[in-house]
């Protein structure tokens, strides 16, 4: 079991098709608006596709982020929806339901992607760990054995906790992709 983390082409962002992100990108722009800012309209085109799944246990992750974040820090990595290619300096509550839950939490890949930062130094992640090239890449290199075959090679405090390092890697790799191709991330 597990979901799914993956990016939204703009014509799934903003369409009205089945499971299009349509509402809450009219939500999203309204709230920006009120807040001062910009409108969000995601990088045309499809670039590289970015899909990882999360099967692995969380305790150690959110033990790590509960040791090293903020509490509110904690709280936006844990707890978002749709992470978008914007600096926010809070999360976007939106009352629409999803998959997920009974309302959208948005949070900015800026953010994300400075949290993930400090964790993977605090971890000292190896440069060798996978970067999504591939669908699933990170998710095939924490199930396939290579996780405990570069931990072996390479022992460091990221190798006490392998999901934890798994976690840490795939938010900062989520958080990268939706700020190089403009597009929103989410779960399925």
């Amino acid at each position: 079991m597990g979901i799914y983390l993956y990016d939204l082409g703009a014509e799934h962002w903003s369409g009205d098709q089945e499971g299009g992100w349509a509402e809450v990108a009219s939500a999203l722009n309204h709230e920006l608006g009120r807040r001062g800012l910009p409108r969000y309209e995601p990088a045309p085109g499809r670039g590289p596709a970015f899909e990882e799944k999360l099967s692995p246990p969380m305790d150690g992750f959110s033990a790590l982020c509960e040791e090293h974040l903020s509490p509110r820090e904690s709280y936006a990595v844990g707890n978002w929806t749709v992470l978008v290619p914007l600096s926010l300096d809070t999360e976007i509550v939106l009352p629409i339901a999803n998959d997920m839950d009974d309302e959208t939490v948005i949070v900015g890949a800026p953010q994300i992607l400075g949290h993930m930062e400090r964790l993977a130094a605090v971890m000292a992640l190896p440069p060798e760990i996978p970067a999504p090239g591939a669908t699933l890449a990170l998710t095939a290199w924490r199930t396939n054995g290579s996780a405990e075959k570069l931990a072996a090679a390479r022992p460091g405090p990221w190798s006490k906790d392998l999901d934890a390092a798994f976690y840490v890697a795939v938010y900062r790799q989520a958080a990268r992709h939706a700020l190089s191709h403009g597009c929103p991330m989410t779960y399925s």
